[in-house]
């Protein structure tokens, strides 16, 4: 389960995603709502659905099966999973309905658990790996709440996988790996990786001897990748010890984004279980990964780290066309139909503002195409990238070409050859 680190009360910086998101129109807050309810804009939204696509694409990359479960449960499946007993001060009260109490589930792990045990399973079948960006709720006070990074509903991309024991350290790699596929992608640089141990006290779930196991699982996988770790006592979940991968946003702060965590008690739980080759039933183990984080954490932070200005495919406006005045808007709405037709995303900026002004107020957005007296003669267009470069006479068709490369290959380079 996902935790929040940063408080609300933290003044904003130039760069900090409360501030920038809403000059942006990335999300909204409303008091109708509620606080910690942001209301995705659609600029946000095309952030997040690029990120969502880019999830389900690792997952399948990653063999998952994807699956879709409710976001509310009875009580009594908390009860089991022994959420209720760890985390019902943080979970939303019940609903009575006749005489059954329903809650908003905090953690989607429970009915993925049920999903696992809708058949029985093989030896054969095993590693089952479910995916899902599944919603989850945190009945989590005002005061505390701020922006996308600390919120009630959060949306997390996750995957449980179900294994034999001598699977679990592949299965573990195959997490980690995939974590540092997608930051690469997004340019999400690693500050540590931290291996998040059971600590001295109570509260944990299961056995001390399962644990050490796990942890020894664990701390094999980042030795076999070529990964130095950190030790944390006491920083594992209750159910069992993780991964945690810990980055630095520009204001100094670390957090965990991403986590692989084994779970050796849900499965015996819900009772859980495999035939294996020798006939008998045995109990699998539970891998709960978390590549992306919650798209509210991840926005965020890539907010803060990019200042707003996204590499060409995540930016939510991939190419702004500028008509110089008025006469050259007709020709300005067909080259942005035309590109959108090609699958980029277009907008067009008529003229109620000098040229100037236009171009300032498109600082973020990757590639400016400017159509004057001279581009409407010549069917070209002047093309303005963010980084400052300026190359007249781009012919449609290279323009097309040369972006839908970029944004295809998720590259984060701004890259156009001239």
């Amino acid at each position: 389960m996902p935790t929040n680190h940063v408080p609300a009360h933290v003044a904003a910086s130039p760069a900090d995603h409360r501030r920038l998101g809403r000059e942006l129109k990335l999300f909204s807050t409303e008091p109708m709502v509620g606080a910690g309810l942001p209301l995705w804009l659609p600029d946000g939204a095309v952030i997040r659905a690029e990120l969502e696509r880019l999830a389900a694409e690792e997952a399948v990359r990653g063999g998952c099966q994807r699956v879709f479960t409710p976001v509310l449960a009875k009580r009594e499946l908390f009860e089991r999973s022994g959420h209720w007993d760890k985390f019902s001060e943080d979970m939303f009260p019940p609903m009575k309905v006749g005489e059954e109490e329903f809650v908003l589930r905090p953690a989607n792990c429970p009915h993925h658990a049920l999903v696992y045990a809708s058949e029985q399973r093989s030896f054969r079948d095993l590693p089952v790996r479910l995916a899902e960006l599944g919603s989850m709720f945190r009945s989590e006070l005002s005061g505390v709440l701020g922006g996308l990074s600390r919120v009630r509903q959060i949306n997390l991309d996750d995957t449980h996988v179900f294994c034999a024991p001598e699977q679990v350290r592949g299965e573990i790699r195959r997490g980690v790996e995939s974590v540092r596929r997608c930051y690469e992608l997004l340019g999400v640089s690693v500050t540590r990786y931290r291996l998040s141990r059971r600590g001295g006290g109570e509260g944990y779930l299961g056995a001390a001897n399962l644990w050490a196991d796990a942890e020894r699982q664990l701390a094999a996988a980042l030795t076999e990748l070529g990964i130095d770790y950190e030790d944390a006592p006491g920083e594992a979940a209750f159910y069992g010890p993780k991964i945690d991968v810990q980055v630095t946003d520009p204001a100094g702060r670390e957090e965990t984004l991403s986590t692989v965590q084994l779970d050796f008690n849900q499965p015996e739980r819900f009772g859980l279980g495999f035939i294996g080759s020798d006939g008998a039933r045995h109990r699998p183990v539970m891998i709960h990964r978390g590549v992306l984080s919650a798209m509210e954490r991840i926005v965020a932070f890539l907010i803060e780290q990019h200042a707003g200005a996204f590499p060409p495919w995540l930016a939510p406006v991939q190419v702004l066309v500028l008509p110089v005045g008025d006469d050259h808007a007709e020709r300005a709405l067909s080259v942005a139909d035309q590109l959108r037709a090609s699958g980029l995303r277009a907008g067009c900026d008529l003229a109620d503002a000098t040229l100037g002004a236009r171009i300032r107020r498109a600082v973020k957005v990757p590639y400016v195409a400017v159509i004057g007296d001279r581009e409407v003669t010549s069917g070209l267009v002047a093309l303005r990238l963010r980084d400052g470069r300026q190359m007249p006479g781009v012919g449609l068709p290279q323009l097309i070409s040369e972006i839908s490369q970029q944004v295809s290959a998720r590259s984060l380079k701004l890259g156009f050859s001239g």
